[in-house]
């Protein structure tokens, strides 16, 4: 038995295929998450989706041969973005499996599971539990009557529920659009088909090789070709998204990336504006704007850990309208608390289109402050580095250090976080300063004290 501890991440299952994941065993997945998530929780049936990945067919198909063992019936939706598989287990009510790996290599594949609904699973809440089944071998007992297996072409419904949610209207605008040969070739031209916009697109070709670029948008050599097909075609702005199209990225019309930070201050101002005094959630290596913005907009922030199904469950637990990541998820309550890459870009859009206003200036409001993009640091014990970081800077009266997630110090004019990522061994440092020159201080002396 290999070792399943290795693919079973905090959030999702990941790895190398074959070597670390194949037919056989998604199928044996498939069955336990029938007999550990969706029969517990009264669902007979299972929705079933795939990006364009080589893999994602033949893994899809075993995990529904083995839904199907396990006595539950599949609802295949074949190929579609990760918010699109959401919206099918929302609208539906039934748990889902979405079979990509993101923005990881082309080698790579993996599944996320949600409950009905798309409530996240995480290795709290299932996924260590449906591991533990398939290593202890379990199968569906005998005479378990075989499930039946339809399709959904969801894509229609989907689009329309988008375009409800967030109409676009004002000015005529002019995208491009870098699906980085991911499911946003194939999603966009549906939900993006507005008079009001002209599409231009990069690497629409579905193509799990990724031939052009990763579809990885927050390593900015990802972002260049975008970058240079806006300022030639004078676009009003340019979208990225990754593998499975349920991160979002934006250039304005200089080709100038905008934080995702500012994306979450404006989406909030939208819906504040929509529904005042609502809960706002943002996470810890958020920019500082973001809070700030909200409670200035009449609004009510609620700083969270980092991490998916975290946030997920965070919007439940506080009704939250709308939930920001720094890592470019946005998380909607009228979207099942999940998050979509897609619904983000149409308020984006929303906002543009009824401003006279470029892009540019219109976040410039939501980035006030210099920050220093994500670092990730190698260590041989997370655990023990965060411990002498906090150290360090506890005998500093003049700061504030709080454990949420990592460590968290503040001082006069700057912040930053350091924490131990979810799904690699490595720490990951964010800075942020009132000034540009105060953010690099702050940096440098953290990545001192962390490399010493």
């Amino acid at each position: 038995m290999r070792d399943l501890a290795a693919i079973f991440k905090a959030y999702d299952v990941r790895g190398r295929v074959p070597e670390d994941l194949d037919e056989d065993l998604s199928r044996r997945i498939g069955a336990a998450f029938v007999t550990e998530v969706a029969q517990p929780d009264g669902a007979d049936a299972v929705v079933v989706g795939h990006d364009m990945r080589a893999s994602s067919p033949g893994l899809s198909a075993a995990f529904a041969d083995g839904a199907r063992d396990a006595g539950a019936d599949v609802v295949a939706i074949g190929l579609c973005a990760t918010d699109e598989l959401y919206f099918a287990s929302g609208r539906a009510g039934l748990p889902a499996a979405m079979f990509t790996a993101s923005h990881n290599p082309a080698g790579d594949n993996g599944i996320k599971l949600c409950r009905a609904g798309a409530a996240g699973i995480s290795a709290d809440t299932g996924l260590t539990a449906i591991r533990d089944r398939v290593c202890d071998g379990g199968r569906p007992a005998a005479g378990i009557r075989r499930g039946g297996r339809t399709h959904w072409d969801v894509l229609p419904e989907y689009a329309d529920h988008l375009r409800t949610l967030a109409p676009i209207v004002g000015r005529s605008l002019e995208i491009v659009v870098d699906a980085g040969n991911g499911m946003a070739g194939l999603t966009v031209p549906a939900a993006l088909a507005d008079p009001a916009l002209t599409v231009v697109p990069l690497y629409f070709e579905l193509d799990g090789s990724f031939p052009n670029h990763q579809a990885n948008p927050l390593d900015p050599t990802n972002l260049e070709d975008l970058q240079e097909a806006v300022v030639r075609q004078g676009a009003d702005l340019g979208l990225a998204f990754d593998g499975d199209a349920d991160r979002c990225f934006a250039v304005d019309e200089r080709g100038t990336p905008v934080s995702p930070s500012a994306v979450t201050s404006l989406i909030a101002v939208r819906l504040l504006a929509r529904e005042p005094g609502v809960r706002i959630i943002h996470n810890v290596i958020t920019s500082r704007a973001v809070p700030e913005t909200v409670r200035r907009h009449g609004g009510v922030p609620v700083r969270t850990k980092v991490g998916h199904s975290l946030i997920k469950a965070a919007m439940a637990q506080h009704d939250a309208a709308f939930g920001g990541e720094h890592s470019g998820h946005y998380y909607f309550r009228d979207f099942w608390y999940a998050d979509s890459g897609m619904l983000a870009a149409r308020h984006l859009l929303g906002a543009l289109a009824e401003s006279d206003k470029p892009l540019s200036r219109v976040v410039a409001d939501y980035e006030p402050y210099h920050a220093s993009g994500e670092h990730n640091l190698e260590v041989a014990d997370t655990a023990e580095v965060l411990e002498r970081v906090a150290t360090e800077y506890a005998v500093d009266g003049g700061v504030e250090v709080d454990r949420l997630d990592g460590v968290t110090v503040s001082g006069p004019g700057w912040w930053f976080n350091v924490r131990a990522s979810n799904t690699e061994p490595l720490l990951r440092l964010n800075v942020e300063g009132d000034t540009r020159a105060t953010m690099m201080q702050i940096r440098d002396d953290v990545l001192s004290l962390v490399r010493s």
